[in-house]
């Protein structure tokens, strides 16, 4: 066997855990023995000591370090150690001998990204709970200036949440880069026990705001999470009416994300208007319904009492802006709701929008 098929052999029996004849192999030749101390693997990078990591294999990690020498901090591609690859898999024996080796129980992978960071991903409270026991930081941020706590409220156990504000009661005055707080992303994932924690232990400010003015009730509603969205009206007492940097309720960014019931949630239930104009455009849901090529939602919007015939700042209506986006089957229902009577629709402005051969045949079948 050449010496380039006795590493993938090698790396078969790693990642099988098939620690006798990897012992073996690495026995009877000492050169393969010398290679495997550093040699990476493939376009990851990879060692041998992070397919034993990955895989969980104990006995073949204490023998790769203990036995071979491998390097305990060697680092993939991707600057992932051995640590990270337990971590994020789950493997807490695996976890427990790095650390007790000498691990750096802080390290950062590509886009600084930590261990315990990795295990937040996977829910896995007793991997947590190592990692912080020996001293990993839940306050590091990575580069989009999230810690630990804004992961594990994005995947939503109400444990790991309770255990890291236990560990570390202000780990959650925290923003990203664009300043989402772990609110915004629990809210924006439909996490509602751990918005209900988050509202009832830490000290948010109602309706704040990111670098581009949306909320966690903005968030919630536009992802179609209706009972967090009530949830933050009744404990935080959320405004529906609030706006975003470009003058947009939340009333216009469902129509953007087509949640219909949302829709109907906001209108029926709080009385949102649904003509209500966003931004210096003067645009009503309508029009971002229609734009998107939301035929449902279009619907929708019309038996809500949307007004078809409202006109943004230029004078277009939701015909218009169903034509800029090339959305033929919806410039179609439009047509047959109504607004082929309009004043422009014959020949003017709406099909100067129409640059499409599908969307011309629909003015041209009416």
């Amino acid at each position: 066997m050449d010496e380039e098929h006795a590493l993938k052999h090698l790396i078969k029996l790693t990642q099988d855990g098939k620690l006798c004849a990897l012992e073996k192999e690495l026995g009877v030749n000492s050169k393969i023995a010398r290679t495997v101390n550093k040699k990476h693997f493939g376009r990851s990078g990879d060692t041998l000591l992070h397919y034993a990591a990955r895989h969980g294999h104990l006995a073949v990690l204490k023998f790769l370090i203990k036995d071979i020498g491998l390097d305990i901090e060697l680092y993939n591609n991707d600057y992932k150690r051995g640590l990270h690859e337990a971590a994020s898999m789950g493997h807490e024996e695996c976890v427990r001998f790095l650390i007790k080796e000498g691990a750096k129980v802080d390290c950062l992978k590509k886009a600084d990204w930590t261990p315990l960071m990795m295990a937040c991903t996977h829910q896995n409270l007793g991997i947590i709970q190592e990692l912080l026991s020996r001293g990993a930081n839940p306050t590091l941020k990575n580069k989009d200036g999230w810690n630990s706590f804004h992961i594990a409220c994005r995947e939503g156990d109400p444990i790991v949440i309770q255990h890291l504000l236990l560990v570390s009661p202000e780990v959650w005055r925290t923003e990203s880069k664009i300043l989402r707080t772990p609110l915004h992303t629990a809210a924006m994932h439909g996490c509602e026990e751990v918005v209900g924690i988050l509202l009832q232990r830490c000290g948010y400010d109602p309706d704040t705001r990111d670098s581009c003015g949306v909320t966690p009730f903005m968030d919630a509603v536009r992802n179609g999470h209706i009972s967090v969205a009530k949830l933050l009206l009744k404990e935080h007492k959320s405004s529906p009416m609030a706006t975003d940097i470009l003058g947009a309720q939340s009333v216009h960014q469902v129509a953007v994300t087509a949640q219909e019931e949302a829709l109907v949630f906001l209108v029926k239930d709080l009385g949102v208007d649904v003509n209500q104009t966003a931004t210096d455009m003067q645009l009503t849901a309508l029009h971002y319904a229609a734009k998107e090529g939301h035929t449902s939602t279009v619907k929708t919007l019309l038996t809500l009492g949307a007004d078809l015939h409202v006109r943004d700042k230029k004078g277009r209506t939701a015909l218009h802006m169903a034509c800029i986006g090339q959305h033929a089957d919806t410039v179609r229902t439009l047509l047959q709701l109504g607004l082929a009577d309009t004043e422009d629709i014959s020949g003017t402005m709406a099909k100067e929008h129409a640059k499409k051969i599908e969307v011309l045949n629909v003015f041209e079948c009416k």
